[in-house]
Order: C-alpha cells, then sequence, then structure tokens
C-alpha cells in the first residue's frame, strides 16, 4: 500500500472512531501500529468525553491482600511467589485477615482486594471459610482471579460455576480480572505453562457474568507478546463484553521485569504505557472505565494518562505486595490522589467496584 493510500486508510479509522463506529481487529492493529502518540491521545480523550462528559476521576479505597505467596505455578514473569518446598513462604490467618480489614476500614477503606498464590494443599472449603470469616466484617470482597476459580476446579474436581456459587454463597461480592497477562496460549504457554488457558480464563469470567457477579479486566503487557496478540486480547475481553456486559473497568498495565526471569527485558517507558492505554480506551468501546496504572507508573504519568483515555485512578492500595516484590514501589494516599486528579482539572469522587459513588 503507498504511502497515500495509507494516509487515506488511516483517515477512514479516525473517522470511525471520532463518528463513534467501531473499528474492526484489522482496523485496531493498523492502528496501534501506525498511528501518531497524539493521534491516538486525542482519539482516546475524545472518546472519554463522549462516554463520561462530566469531569469527574473515580477512585477506590481499598486493600489488596494476598492471603498466601506459596504458589505452584511458577509464572516466569513474577517475583512475588514462593515455591510450596520453600520455608519462606506465608499463608496468612483467619486473625492476620481480620486485623487487616479492620485497619483498612478504619481508614475508609470499603472493599478488599484478594488474591493469592495457588496453595497446593488447601481445600475448596478453606476458601469458603476464609470469605465467611471476611464476611463478618460487613466489606466487599473482590476476590479470587480466574487461575484461583481453576485452581480450585482442579483441586475440587467440581465444574466452574459449581465452584463460583460455592464462594458465591460463602461471600464473594466480585472478581478481579487479574492473572489475564496476554489472552493468546502462544505467550500463556511460554511465561506460565501452569497457569489457566486464554480460553478458561475466559469461561471463568462468563460464568462469573451469568451468575451475576461483576468483574474487571486486565492486561499485562511489554514482554514477550507482540502488537497482534494485545489486539487478539483486547477482542476477545470486547466479544465477551458484547455478550455478558459484566466487565465494571479495564486495566492495561506494564509489565515490571526486575527479580523476574525475564529481568533481562527492556521496561515500557511512559510513552508506549500511554500509547497503548490511549488505543485501549480506543478499541474497547463498550467498557466504560479505563483505570490508570499508578502503581507501576508513578503518580505524573497517572496524571497524564487522564488525558489518553483513563477516567478512573485505581485503589488506593493500602497495601501492596505483587508489583512491589518487582522493585517498583510507588505509594499514593487518598488526599494525594486527590490533589493529582484536581491539579488535572478533574474532581475526585470515591466509588465502589460497581462505579457508583461512595
Amino acid at each position: 500500500m503507498g504511502f497515500v493510500a495509507k494516509k487515506e486508510h488511516m483517515k477512514k479509522i479516525i473517522e470511525k472512531v471520532l463518528d463513534n463506529q467501531r473499528i474492526s481487529r484489522t482496523e485496531g492493529l493498523r492502528l496501534l501500529q501506525e498511528g501518531d502518540f497524539y493521534q491516538l491521545g486525542m482519539l482516546a480523550d475524545a472518546v472519554r468525553k463522549r462516554k463520561h462528559p462530566e469531569p469527574l476521576v473515580t477512585y477506590v479505597n481499598d486493600r489488596n491482600i494476598n492471603y498466601t505467596d506459596i504458589c505452584i505455578s511458577a509464572c516466569k514473569f513474577c517475583a512475588f511467589y514462593k515455591a510450596p518446598e520453600d520455608k519462606t513462604g506465608y499463608l496468612l490467618s483467619f486473625e492476620e485477615l481480620g486485623q487487616k480489614i479492620e485497619e483498612t476500614k478504619q481508614l475508609g477503606g470499603t472493599q478488599i482486594l484478594l488474591q493469592g498464590g495457588l496453595h497446593p494443599d488447601k481445600p475448596l472449603e478453606y476458601y469458603e471459610g476464609m470469605l465467611q470469616f471476611m464476611k463478618g466484617y460487613d466489606i466487599h470482597i473482590h476476590g479470587f482471579s480466574p487461575p484461583e476459580i481453576c485452581h480450585f476446579v482442579k483441586l475440587s474436581g467440581l465444574t466452574i460455576r459449581e465452584v463460583l456459587v460455592r464462594l458465591q454463597n460463602a461471600g464473594l461480592d466480585s472478581m478481579p480480572g487479574g492473572g489475564a497477562e496476554i489472552l493468546t496460549d502462544r505467550v500463556r504457554e511460554e511465561t506460565a505453562p501452569r497457569k489457566c488457558s486464554a480460553e478458561a480464563w475466559l469461561r471463568v469470567m462468563e460464568e462469573a457474568h451469568i451468575l451475576g457477579m461483576r468483574t474487571t479486566a486486565t492486561m499485562m503487557f511489554g514482554h514477550i507478546e507482540t502488537l497482534e496478540e494485545r489486539v487478539e486480547h483486547l477482542d476477545c475481553l470486547r466479544s465477551l463484553q458484547d455478550r455478558t456486559q459484566g466487565f465494571t473497568a479495564f486495566i492495561p498495565w506494564p509489565f515490571q521485569p526486575d527479580n523476574t526471569v525475564y529481568k533481562d527485558l527492556p521496561k515500557t517507558t511512559a510513552f508506549e504505557y500511554l500509547k497503548m492505554l490511549a488505543f485501549s480506551r480506543i478499541y474497547m468501546d463498550n467498557i466504560d472505565n479505563i483505570q490508570a496504572s499508578w502503581v507501576t507508573q508513578g503518580p505524573k504519568i497517572a496524571q497524564t494518562s487522564l488525558f489518553f483515555g483513563a477516567n478512573d485512578f485505581g485503589s488506593t492500595m493500602i497495601e501492596e505486595n505483587v508489583v512491589a516484590a518487582a522493585g517498583v514501589s510507588f505509594r499514593l494516599s487518598e488526599k494525594e490522589i486527590c490533589t493529582l486528579v484536581r491539579d488535572a482539572g478533574f474532581e475526585p469522587r470515591q466509588r465502589r467496584m460497581d462505579y457508583s459513588l461512595v
């Protein structure tokens, strides 16, 4: 395709976005490959304003509790896990969980993000007991990503739906989109062969949505995946959202290589992060909320994200362990988040998991 024809084709894609028409996977790939950084930012900002005309930026006040770091998955990109035979691994007691929840509530937290490693020894009943115990503190539990659910399925011999129903009955309110990484089996087999397949991840989410649970979706990019695989990942999520409307938000975040098998890979730049964030807003036309990743990018880039498609600042992260294990330790208080949002010209508002305002 000649230069003039390329330019004309790109112009048509841009016009489709501005005209609120869905772009195809092929058009999306071309936009990601050839789109100018500022062009993508402008388009994403236009889409964001169309979906969210009021100048609000939301955030959730919660705590990320990792109940164990003992994990049989041994993902190459993870700096957090401990092998089952490693004596330094931990499993939080219910008493420790209770102390963390009390601290969270005292700080105005409205939910707990509950995730952990794939522990080899604990039966499904253990996790039901954990949820029932936590529900005694009257707090929203946003817990167990699809790889954990698939792990519980293997241990219990039950179906995905049966496991989800039991966890829901025990107190699980909603589910995080962790463990998605890149939803193509080539990438998953290379980076995390013991983790659930792309198809299984999507099936867990679909079953959760059918049962009335809302979930989030994520993408960890900037490691061994291609641009085509990034678009495939987004397309899988967009297709599922067409069927269920169960995703409340999408969170793209760049891989942190330090202390992992992939420690020699270059870190994703802020430029690349903002471009991918903007593209996510444009392509994911049926997911209303796009989250900035201040945990990996720091406060200033997260603030800039608000002009590249993001309308949500994510969590106050009273506690965070997984990204910190990879050597990244940005910390922001609720007050600092509100100041950053106001300084960017928006009004900060605390929300719940379903994006209703507190």
